[in-house]
């Protein structure tokens, strides 16, 4: 069950005729499809969001592709959207407009991967987990892990300010982006950022683009941070009677100063979704903690540090009398098999029912036991399912809402305005990786004040005088009937 496209303006059919008509006199036919096929294929993204169906995609190789094709557009009025892998769970890569749709997957070059320097410079369709392996072959370590990253691709990552489980220790996408070359409306080349660590030369536009949900500009190549590879890695698995328990266990995980890399807890519901995929997992279980570890040691010996921090990690988690059992995994591949049913959580939950929304929302780490109370009490009122898990290192939580028939969707969206409300109340934030997108934008009041909104309005008008680029997201409009 889709959510309503919001209103928009769309553009005239002479205008969409002119444009196309130019944009594959200028870039070839080769990189011009109007084909059905290619156009519904791009019409949604790995969200709820309905969109319209794109009147072109151009399919670009290179940064004078997406020049050309902004300039384009821009001189015909037509509207454009940036897709990278399409993954997005907000709708950010769905054209609402219609127009022409700008995939940068053909752009996969990773332009370089500097030892030195730490430094890797990458097109925007490069795959996350091809980056991950580039650099680690070298020795290296580009932390940022979002779950889709076998598919998800580095431009939407950036766009989108990408986290992942490794967040709690390392950061996300924002914390290694450098700099970047971007495209804006009308064919301007802006490059921003630099290659160093350090830099405060003029205002940081670069962490402006990061996060700005393709509203901006289009990333046509991206310097990375990147780092030395930990040498040791463990992997500690922890079972409790209830999700109070296990949030109470987070909670003393980080009193005490241990920073795990991943930090990751499963609700019931959860569980019996990774039981599905053939995990075992002990029945008496209600809720779990995924927890890992990892050191660097100096000069390829044992680390005594990483022995004494998954001691201190054991004691922590068992305490209290709450656990049903504390291991560590005996080996990589032991590891892997619960890594890979992590990552696959979000498919699997679709298995549970018929509809599935998925909102990331965050709190203060402190109040991480009081959301999932409120999730709880919120579901229970409007007499909705749902299941939770995430990344609670740093409080970001997937709240899945659940359900099978078309007449429970209003009860589903009282209980998401419901989860959004209670967030803010606890000091949070409404998104933490999945953006705003289309299907948070109604929702952006409850956190920002008409001010901030306006302010940031002002800066797209700025970036992109006529509205023409990813128009429709982030902030409110309204929504016709789907």
């Amino acid at each position: 069950m889709l959510i309503a496209p919001p209103e928009v303006r769309l553009p005239t059919r002479d205008a969409v005729e002119r444009a196309v008509r130019e944009l594959d006199r200028r870039l070839g036919p080769s990189k011009v499809d109007v084909s059905e096929a290619r156009r519904e294929a791009h019409a949604r993204d790995d969200s709820a969001a309905a969109g319209r169906l794109p009147d072109a995609v151009v399919l670009a190789e290179g940064r004078d592709d997406v020049r050309v094709a902004l300039e384009v557009c821009e001189k015909h009025a037509v509207p454009v959207t940036p897709r990278a892998a399409g993954t997005g769970r907000t709708g950010g890569a769905v054209p609402v407009a219609g127009g022409v749709v700008l995939a940068t997957q053909g752009m996969a070059s990773i332009v370089d991967i500097d030892r030195h320097d730490l430094v890797a410079v990458v097109q925007p369709g490069v795959v996350t987990g091809a980056l991950h392996a580039a650099v680690e072959a070298e020795g290296l370590f580009y932390p940022p892990d979002p779950n889709s990253l076998s598919s998800c691709m580095i431009g939407g990552n950036v766009a989108e300010n990408a986290g992942g489980p490794r967040a709690f220790k390392y950061g996300v996408t924002r914390d290694y982006v450098l700099g970047l070359e971007a495209c804006l409306m009308g064919g301007r080349v802006l490059r921003t950022g630099r290659r160093t660590i350090k830099g405060v030369t003029g205002y940081d536009v670069t962490s402006l683009l990061v996060g700005s949900e393709g509203t901006l500009g289009v990333f046509t190549e991206i310097a990375l941070r990147l780092v030395h590879a930990p040498t040791e890695i463990a992997t500690v698995l922890a079972l409790y009677s209830d999700v109070a328990a296990a949030a109470a266990a987070v909670t003393r995980v980080i009193a005490r100063g241990l920073v795990p890399r991943c930090l990751e807890l499963m609700d019931a519901w959860s569980l019996e979704a990774i039981r599905r995929q053939g995990v075992s997992i002990d029945l008496r279980a209600s809720a779990m903690l995924l927890v890992e570890v990892d050191a660097r040691s100096a000069g390829g010996g044992g680390s005594a540090s990483l022995d004494a921090t998954l001691e201190a990690l054991g004691e922590t988690l068992s305490e209290g009398g709450h656990a049903i059992d504390v291991v560590a995994a005996q080996d990589e591949a032991q590891r892997a098999r619960l890594w890979e049913a992590r990552r696959m959580l979000s498919m699997a939950t679709r298995k549970l029912a018929k509809y599935k929304l998925s909102e990331d929302v965050v709190v203060p780490r402190s109040r991480l036991v009081a959301l999932l109370d409120e999730a709880a009490r919120v579901c229970e009122r409007e007499g909705v399912r749902h299941l939770t898990y995430g990344h609670a290192g740093d409080g970001n939580m997937h709240v899945n809402f659940l359900w099978d028939d078309d007449g429970e969707r209003p009860a589903v969206d009282r209980a998401i305005e419901g989860l959004m409300r209670a967030t803010v109340e606890l000091g949070g934030t409404l998104s933490g990786e999945h953006g705003i997108g289309v299907s948070k934008a109604a929702y952006l009041p409850l956190e920002q004040g008409p001010e901030l909104i306006g302010l940031q309005q002002d800066l797209k008008r700025v970036f992109d005088p006529s509205g023409l680029l990813n128009p429709g997201k982030i902030f409110p409009t309204g929504h016709r009937a789907c």
